[in-house]
C-alpha cells in the first residue's frame, strides 16, 4: 500500500480485518479451491463452508437452479465434518495471512455446542459464524431462527463452549428480523451477519415438478440485495453490536450500499460463481471509490447514511 491508498482496515467487534470484503460461507469452499486463481489472503477474511459435527452428504440432485438475477440452492449443507476439517483443511488455513471464520450449524442446541467445543483452543480460527437457519429436529423441525428464544439459547450454548468471537448469521425468513437480532445480542453475540438466503421455489413447467429435488431452496444473488440492505438498516438501528452485510453483493457499489447503511464489513457469495474474481474486483472498487473522493479511511464511510425519516 502506498501513501495514496486509503486505509481499508475495519473492526468488527474484537476482530480487526485488513479490509471489509469477506468470502461468504458455502460459496468459497474451504478457501484453497480459489488458490489457483488468486491469493485468498488478499481478502479481509474467509468464511469457510458450513461445518457440522459429522459429515453430511447433503440433498440429492438436482440441487441448484438458476433464477433471474440469482440462483436457488438446496445443497443441504453438505460438508466433511469437524474431524476431517481439522485434519485436512485447517493446516492450510493456519498458514493463510487473513481472518478465518468457521461457519457452524447443528440440528439441536446440543449439537451446536458440540461443534463449537470441538473447535475450542484450535489455532488458526479467528471466529465462529453460527448459522441458525437449520431445523430444530427436537422441536418438530422448525428453524431455530424463527424463535428468538431458541436463537438466544443456541447463541448462549455456543458461547459457553467456545473461546472464539461469535457471529450469529440471521435468516430473512422471519416476520421482523430485529427480534432475533436483539435476542442474540442479549445472549452475548459479538456480531451479526445478515442475511441468509430467502426461501423460494421454481417449477419445471414441462415436467410439472419442482426444479429442485428438495422442492424448496434458498434464493441468493442480486435479486435479494434490496431486501438485505433494508434488513441491515433495520438491525443496525436496533442493536449495538456490529453487523456484517450479506446478500446479492456483486459490485463495489453494492458493497458500498451496505457499508454506508451501517454494516462494518460485507460477505460476497453468489457473485463468485459467475465471476471467481468478484471479491477482488469489489475490493479494488472500494479502494478506487475512496481514492477518487479523497476518503482516507473506509471506516469513515460506515454508517454515513442520511435519511429524511421523521418517524
Amino acid at each position: 500500500m502506498n501513501e495514496m491508498d486509503p486505509d481499508l482496515t475495519v473492526r468488527v467487534g474484537p476482530l480487526r480485518l485488513k479490509n471489509p470484503v469477506l468470502a461468504a460461507s458455502g460459496t468459497f469452499g474451504y478457501g484453497r479451491e480459489f488458490e489457483p486463481l488468486f491469493d485468498p489472503a488478499l481478502l479481509g477474511g474467509i468464511v469457510v463452508k458450513g461445518l457440522s459435527l459429522e459429515p453430511r452428504a447433503g440433498n440429492p440432485p438436482p440441487r441448484i437452479v438458476e433464477t433471474p438475477c440469482g440462483m436457488l440452492n438446496a445443497i443441504g449443507l453438505a460438508n466433511i465434518g469437524v474431524k476431517r476439517f481439522l485434519e485436512e483443511k485447517l493446516p492450510w488455513l493456519q498458514r493463510l495471512d487473513t481472518t478465518v471464520v468457521v461457519n457452524i450449524y447443528g440440528h439441536s442446541v446440543e449439537e451446536y455446542g458440540e461443534v463449537a467445543g470441538a473447535l475450542r483452543g484450535v489455532e488458526g480460527i479467528d471466529a465462529l459464524e453460527v448459522n441458525i437457519s437449520c431445523p430444530n429436529v427436537k422441536q418438530g423441525g422448525m428453524a431455530f431462527c424463527t424463535d428468538p428464544m431458541m436463537s438466544a439459547r443456541v447463541t448462549e450454548t455456543v458461547l459457553e463452549r467456545s473461546d472464539k468471537p461469535v457471529i450469529v448469521k440471521l435468516s430473512p425468513n422471519v416476520t421482523d428480523i430485529r427480534e432475533p437480532a436483539l435476542a442474540v445480542e442479549k445472549a452475548g453475540a459479538h456480531a451479526l451477519s445478515l442475511i441468509n438466503t430467502i426461501t423460494g421455489m421454481v417449477v419445471d413447467v414441462e415436467a410439472r415438478r419442482p426444479a429442485l429435488a428438495n422442492v424448496k431452496g434458498g434464493l441468493s444473488g442480486p435479486a435479494i440485495r434490496p431486501v438485505a440492505v433494508r434488513m441491515v438498516y433495520e438491525v443496525v438501528e436496533a442493536v449495538r453490536i456490529p453487523v456484517i452485510g450479506v446478500g446479492g453483493i456483486a459490485t463495489a457499489k453494492d458493497a458500498l450500499e451496505f457499508l454506508i447503511t451501517g454494516a462494518r464489513a460485507v460477505e460476497v457469495g453468489t457473485a463468485g460463481f459467475a465471476d471467481p474474481l468478484a471479491t477482488l474486483k469489489i475490493l479494488d472498487g472500494l479502494s478506487g471509490f475512496c481514492r477518487s473522493r479523497g476518503i482516507d479511511r473506509v471506516e469513515d464511510l460506515i454508517g454515513t447514511l442520511e435519511t429524511d425519516r421523521r418517524f
